[in-house]
């Protein structure tokens, strides 16, 4: 049996980045400098960056420190969400994070990737869409292309490559749903 091999010299750059390169140059500064650093602690600054460079942001949104955008104009962020510290949005398509969302520390959404069965491992990404109430625990990894539906939660270091449900709990990797989610006042 012949087994074929990857072969990274065929590989091509499919991506819309939907920025001119000034843009981008720019963009790749800011985000450098005010929004990975630990010492730029003021939201309202990041806020109005993201608004500058493209991105929809509401009221009341939050950003910490060591925060990571790959490309603000791909991001929608809703009302009284939350992004914690050492986020990593790697939006290479577009990410629409709902009202009242919670990302913790070190989570990771991620909507690019590689074929694995070509040998041309062409890269692919698909949109992540974060419906209102969810929660991302700390560490945790929702990859392109899932939804994670209303007020689910994707437990600490849990991965999500699928859809999940509303108000289910889901944790492991593959995340598996453990739990049905309970609101009380």
């Amino acid at each position: 049996m012949t087994r074929k091999v990857v072969d990274n010299s065929t590989y091509k750059v499919t991506i819309d980045i939907g920025a001119s390169l000034v843009k981008r140059l720019l963009w790749y500064i800011t985000n450098a400098v005010i929004f990975r650093s630990r010492l730029i602690a003021y939201s309202a600054l990041k806020v109005g960056l993201l608004k500058l460079f493209g991105a929809s942001i509401a009221q009341g949104v939050v950003i910490k420190p060591a925060v990571n955008i790959k490309f603000p104009w791909k991001l929608s962020v809703g009302e009284f969400s939350w992004i914690g510290e050492e986020v990593w949005i790697d939006n290479l398509s577009n990410v629409s994070i709902g009202n009242d969302v919670t990302l913790s520390q070190g989570a990771m959404l991620l909507t690019g990737s590689h074929d694995f069965s070509r040998t041309s491992f062409d890269f692919i990404s698909s949109p992540i869409v974060l419906e209102d109430g969810v929660w991302i625990g700390a560490r945790a990894v929702v990859f392109g292309g899932v939804v994670v539906s209303t007020h689910a939660i994707l437990g600490i270091n849990s991965v999500a490559e699928s859809d999940l449900d509303p108000y289910l709990i889901y944790k492991g990797n593959p995340a598996i749903p453990v739990l049905e989610r309970k609101i009380v006042q």
